[in-house]
């Protein structure tokens, strides 16, 4: 089937990056970090308001002390950068959409959002007073891949491997990967 959740999640994934995030120019990348990044200690109240916390060269979020809740969900839309967008998305849909075949649409979603909830509780109890913004999809991807792993634990993955001139594939293990990502 049309893995039609897959391909939404990307979709906003990738709107997010090029109007939220601005396609990571600056300012328009910080901002955003900053804006809908989760940052543990404000969630949790143990940074004061006007804390600053550097992001970059000479940029810095300023915690407004709202607790903000709502970036426990916006932060795995936001990426810090090129490489972390397209290497998430990528992962993101080499294994995604047959979780999503097994799972079906609805549960697949779920799944998703719930994986990635539970990486930013897992992050925030890790290091409750964390000034750093967190973002991505890592945790919500790293869901769906170990769901791969229990749905297909026999399959072998095809990489592409690059031996100077050359250029060949290999299969390997689909737990590697995970291990890998």
């Amino acid at each position: 089937r049309t893995p039609v959740a897959t391909i939404a999640i990307a979709a906003l994934t990738a709107a997010v990056w090029v109007f939220v995030q601005r396609a990571g120019t600056t300012p328009g990348l910080w901002r955003s970090v900053c804006q809908y990044g989760l940052i543990p200690g404000d969630l949790l109240g143990r940074l004061g308001p006007g804390t600053r916390v550097p992001v970059g060269p000479d940029v810095y979020c300023e915690v407004a002390g709202g607790h903000a809740w709502y970036t426990v969900l916006t932060s795995m839309f936001m990426h810090g950068g090129w490489f972390h967008i397209i290497s998430n998305l990528w992962f993101f849909w080499i294994f995604g959409n047959n979780v999503e075949d097994i799972m079906g649409r609805g549960r697949f979603v779920a799944f998703y959002l719930t994986c990635g909830l539970l990486a930013a509780a897992t992050q925030t109890l890790t290091d409750p007073s964390s000034a750093v913004p967190m973002v991505g999809a890592s945790g919500a991807i790293s869901g769906v891949m170990g769901a791969y792993l229990v749905l297909f634990p026999k399959v072998r993955v095809h990489v592409l491997v690059f031996l100077g001139f050359f250029v060949t594939t290999i299969a390997l293990p689909a737990y590697l990967m995970l291990l890998y990502w």
